[in-house]
């Protein structure tokens, strides 16, 4: 047997096939006109009618809209966990909805965290005037306040998050995996796969799967936050979603993935070693930057160390982008994830 001496020869002579599909996504969920001061004083006025601007006025809206996610949790017996620092959102999301789909659900709240998280927020502070009187003033702060996560089993795209700030103008956040709605598209439309948490480890048809992956875009992810904003409680009313208080999406994190199936584990070891080989002289890829993350359970000879070094957890409690090697009983998946991040939480990203 002949191994293959080169990446390029991998690529071009060992690869089964390869897919091209949205991985995880991060996206801002806000309504635009109260991203700034101007816009909460326009909206205390014209909305709620009172001639002072003050962010006090807006405490019933947040105990209102607490109280409706309260009673949304009670009346669907939906479970609540309060999230403690340190704690992994995404091994709670595994534990919850295994019991969620053993119970026989296949759409739904699968349970309601709250976590507490520094964000940004209007607050009213007292200026004095030149002739000695004070008034209130609104301007852009931070806090730590309570953040509401609903964790969703949705039809289309599989499990999900959104996650509302409790305070005005209520911030949202919306994450999703673009793999599993590829997934599910593909089993809709009779095409044998199977599946991977990030990827495919086999497909009859991958022309059409790609066709598939190639069709997610704004349309199937505004239509997931529709569908899910008329379920779940939201804190602005009818008469102000009239009056154009509607929230709009822009993208905050965004990760890409291709797929490549090498047709044996030992051509992947072969490309994972020329990977790295070749690029230790760069800065973002060291070693412990990789890893190798086996498809299955697979014991190790005592004192072994694995193949490549690795230091840490590549699951968090959001996106992060990891590059890595997945290993099956006939074949290895090479996978590479681009991420585009924003780490600007004002909303200032191009809408959706």
């Amino acid at each position: 047997m002949t191994l293959p001496r080169t990446v390029a020869e991998i690529l071009a002579d060992h690869v089964d096939f390869e897919v091209e599909c949205i991985d995880r996504m991060y996206l801002n969920v806000y309504v635009p006109s109260l991203q700034y001061a101007a816009g909460i004083v326009d909206y205390v006025h014209q909305r709620l009618g009172l001639p002072i601007a003050s962010t006090a006025a807006l405490a019933k809206i947040t105990e209102r809209f607490g109280g409706a996610i309260h009673r949304f949790a009670h009346s669907q017996q939906i479970p609540w966990v309060d999230f403690v620092k340190g704690q992994r959102k995404d091994e709670v999301m595994a534990e919850q909805l295994a019991r969620f789909e053993a119970a026989g659900y296949r759409h739904g709240v699968v349970f309601i965290g709250r976590a507490q998280e520094k964000t940004p927020l209007f607050r009213t502070e007292k200026r004095r005037a030149a002739d000695g009187h004070t008034y209130p003033w609104i301007v852009k702060s931070t806090g730590v306040v309570n953040h509401f996560y609903f964790y969703c089993l949705d039809a289309d795209f599989g499990p999900f998050f959104l996650k509302f700030c409790s305070y005005f103008p209520y911030n949202a956040k919306l994450c999703f995996n673009g793999h599993h709605w590829a997934q599910r598209q593909a089993g809709q439309a009779g095409i044998g796969f199977t599946a991977m948490d990030n990827a495919f480890a086999a497909v009859d048809d991958p022309a059409a799967l790609q066709a598939i992956c190639d069709r997610l875009g704004p349309e199937q992810i505004e239509a997931l936050l529709r569908r899910w904003l008329k379920i779940l409680p939201h804190p602005f009313g009818p008469a102000d979603r009239a009056a154009g208080y509607r929230y709009d999406l822009s993208i905050l994190q965004a990760e890409f993935s291709l797929t490549q199936m090498l047709d044996r584990p030992v051509t992947g070891r072969v490309f994972f070693e020329h990977v790295i080989r070749d690029n230790l002289d760069l800065g973002s890829a060291r070693p412990d930057r990789f890893d190798l993350r086996p498809a299955y359970p697979a014991a190790r000879p005592p004192g072994h160390a694995g193949t490549v070094p690795y230091s840490g957890d590549h699951r968090g409690c959001h996106p992060q982008p990891v590059g890595g090697l997945q290993i099956h009983d006939d074949q290895a998946v090479s996978q590479t994830r681009t991420s585009v991040a924003h780490r600007n939480h004002h909303q200032r990203q191009p809408r959706f």
